[in-house]
């Protein structure tokens, strides 16, 4: 266990042991870097079920970074770790930290080498729903960083849910659909993708421009 951990660990039991309603007292702190979120960064799965054991309230505690554990966890590639906080508690999939974006958000952004976002539309799809402060979806994260692996799983759960529609033609903030998005980064399979999924294609967004004119921007 990395000393880090080890000093957030021997500090805990030391609060707790003094005062047994000092974890009351974390829920009280908006922001702080808890022993889950050391846990989540060291990828020390061991001592992070621990915690999850003790003090369920950490895993939706964002740091000073606003970040939860689970997104930590994710951005740094722990992927049994997150698979593990999954099994404890699937809604921790729609957690949002910093900009609104929630772990489904950030994995849409790398890609679906572990196939993490299969498992994350598996145990909670209604996550798909989650928009960002820019009130954008995974779809057009996905669509923005080229993210095609993750875009797939995207639109192939969508296509099952009576919600499909909606996301689809989300604006985000800037009055841009996915297949806005997705159409100025001159991403063919994307187009046909969002189109078989009944994607308006004559949506406009703030500047008055459908996806095919925004595309000749």
């Amino acid at each position: 266990m990395d000393e880090s951990l080890r000093t957030a660990v021997s500090d805990l039991y030391s609060l707790i042991q003094r005062n047994g309603n000092v974890s009351r007292s974390f829920d009280e702190v908006e922001f702080m870097e808890t022993p889950l979120h050391v846990a989540a960064e060291e990828g020390c799965i061991g001592f992070a079920m621990e915690m999850m054991n003790l003090k369920p309230s950490f895993a939706r505690k964002l740091n000073q970074k606003d970040l939860s554990p689970i997104h930590i966890a994710v951005k740094k590639g722990h992927k049994e770790m997150v698979l593990r906080f999954l099994e404890i508690d699937k809604d921790l999939v729609r957690v949002k930290g910093k900009k609104g974006k929630t772990p489904l958000h950030l994995i849409s952004k790398v890609g679906n080498p572990d196939g993490l976002v299969d498992r994350f539309l598996e145990v909670c799809p209604q996550s798909i729903k989650n928009v960002t402060t820019r009130n954008r979806t995974a779809l057009h994260i996905a669509a923005e960083k080229n993210r095609l692996d993750s875009f797939q799983v995207l639109i192939r759960t969508l296509k099952k849910k009576d919600y499909c529609q909606e996301v689809v033609n989300r604006k985000d903030e800037d009055g841009n659909t996915a297949l806005h998005i997705a159409a100025i980064n001159n991403q063919p399979q994307m187009l046909k993708l969002l189109l078989e999924c009944k994607a308006d294609k004559h949506e406009t967004n703030e500047a008055g421009l459908t996806a095919l004119e925004a595309a000749h921007q």
